[in-house]
């Protein structure tokens, strides 16, 4: 048994400063946000995005070559983390930026939304770094708790709290059966770290049918987490259900969270049951592909749109994560990144859009879009040819790397199957594109958006084309990552 050492828990803290920092920073946010005006809540978001800057730069500040263990075995930084914490952090700065406007114009510019947003990056971090059970889940209940009260955040909206109700109950039972699946792992492995997890498994349990129960159990929950099929069903409704700019946020960093879940348990904690595992991910993979990119034909609401397109792209991200190689875990982290940032575009363009009492959510509205604003029209385009994964644009090269790693382990149908979905899932992409150059406009009105909003959104597009032709650098941090 592993006695603890006060004096090594206070010095191992200065790896845990960025979280640290981030929970005081939104406890000190909640506290002055009390005290402000009604018409001086925009003071609460500026405070909300400079501290996830300083914290990133807090994250970004540690030299990090291997795995570091502190916090009593609680806590682990690698290069994995720290690359996953500045992205989450950058995001939802970024995602805070988009929404500003947003709550503003629909008088709900209020400060439990920042505050909620701060607590969920929070949560998303402590899970990126858990390095036990009991911190994985911790971090996993508070990135899903803040969630839960940013979907009703709009009290007089009924949709909301629907999609909210429904998003709890569903999320509430994935949690209970995650937390069962360890509990199953815990008892027959004896350990709740997730190293020692993987050396019992080494020494001969894998095999046992109760690590075997366990895993089921964990799959549905990290199926569910990252909304693959046939645990999605309150992606489309909650998509759709939340405020636009809720909706942002969870289309964009939860994903790292879902990913960074998977990673620590599946290949972390349990890579000696990867032949289990790998063939259960197989099945969510395929259906998530399938189902994903066949239904978001239908659609009509460009948020259900997304949201059908969000599970296809976790299909991708699991093909990358059940080829249970270096390349295959890069594949799926460049990926998930590249995914969040595209993601993070495209739903930011729906904010751009939308003005009181319009919400442009439906494809319709941006009909004519090239001749109210051949620029913002291009931007969509770059985002929509991303998501397709057309070249030279940054999806081509993320599906390109998680086909690669499936057929470096000898799963040619799957990568065949993956290929000829990407086709299908190109067509509806391309409907907006299509809709947004060659329609007549059905709206005529001004575009609206702040300047800072309006050069973030553009600089976000230009960045998803620069890392399509450039792909080399956060293809070489994903792979000294993860290879």
């Amino acid at each position: 048994m592993n006695t603890f050492n006060a004096a090594e828990f206070n010095a191992s803290l200065v790896y845990a400063w960025p979280e640290i920092f981030l929970g005081l920073a939104a406890c000190v946010i909640l506290m002055l946000d009390l005290a402000l005006k009604d018409t001086q809540k925009s003071w609460t978001g500026i405070l909300a995005i400079a501290s996830l800057i300083v914290t990133a730069l807090l994250a970004s500040s540690h030299p990090v070559s291997t795995r570091i263990l502190a916090l009593g075995g609680l806590f682990e930084l690698d290069r994995m983390a720290q690359i996953l914490k500045v992205v989450t952090l950058l995001t939802v700065a970024v995602v805070f930026v988009y929404s500003n406007e947003y709550l503003r114009r629909r008088g709900i510019l209020k400060g439990e939304y920042f505050v909620l947003g701060l607590f969920a990056a929070l949560g998303i971090m402590v899970l990126i770094s858990a390095a036990n059970l009991i911190t994985l889940y911790l971090g996993l209940e508070l990135m899903s708790l803040c969630l839960y009260a940013m979907v009703a955040f709009d009290r007089e909206s009924g949709t909301a709290a629907e999609s909210a109700i429904k998003f709890f109950v569903l999320g509430s039972l994935a949690s209970g059966t995650l937390l069962y699946g360890m509990s199953i792992v815990y008892g027959v492995t004896g350990s709740l770290q997730l190293s020692e997890i993987a050396i019992a498994l080494h020494g001969g349990l894998a095999a046992n049918v109760g690590v075997l129960f366990g895993l089921a159990f964990i799959i549905v929950g990290v199926g569910f987490k990252f909304g693959a099929v046939p645990f999605h069903m309150w992606i489309p409704d909650v998509y759709e259900g939340s405020p636009t700019c809720v909706t942002l946020f969870i289309g964009s960093a939860p994903k790292i969270a879902a990913f960074a879940l998977a990673m620590r348990l599946l290949p972390e904690a349990m890579a000696f049951s990867q032949p289990d595992w790998s063939q259960m991910l197989v099945v969510l993979a395929v259906l998530s592909i399938g189902v994903g990119n066949v239904v978001a034909i239908a659609q009509t609401n460009l948020k259900r749109m997304l949201a059908y397109s969000t599970i296809s792209h976790v299909g991708y991200i699991l093909l990358g994560i059940l080829a249970g190689t270096g390349q295959g875990y890069a594949a799926a982290m460049f990926y998930t990144i590249t995914y969040v940032i595209v993601a993070t575009g495209s739903f930011g363009m729906i904010l751009l859009m939308s003005r009181q009492g319009f919400e442009a959510d439906k494809i319709d509205d941006y009909k004519g879009l090239a001749i109210r604003s051949p620029w913002f029209a291009g931007m969509m385009a770059i985002l929509m040819f991303s998501l397709a994964g057309l070249p030279p644009f940054i999806g081509f090269w993320a599906k390109f790397g998680v086909v690669q790693a499936v057929l470096g382990i000898g799963y040619t149908w799957l990568a065949v199957t993956a290929v000829l979905f990407s086709v299908v899932g190109a067509f509806f992409y391309l409907r907006i594109v299509k809709v947004m150059l060659f329609d007549d406009p059905l709206d005529h009105s001004v575009i609206g958006g702040s300047a800072l909003m309006r050069t973030l959104l553009s600089a976000n597009a230009l960045l998803a084309f620069g890392l399509g032709v450039l792909p080399g650098g956060l293809l070489a941090l994903c792979q000294q990552a993860l290879m």
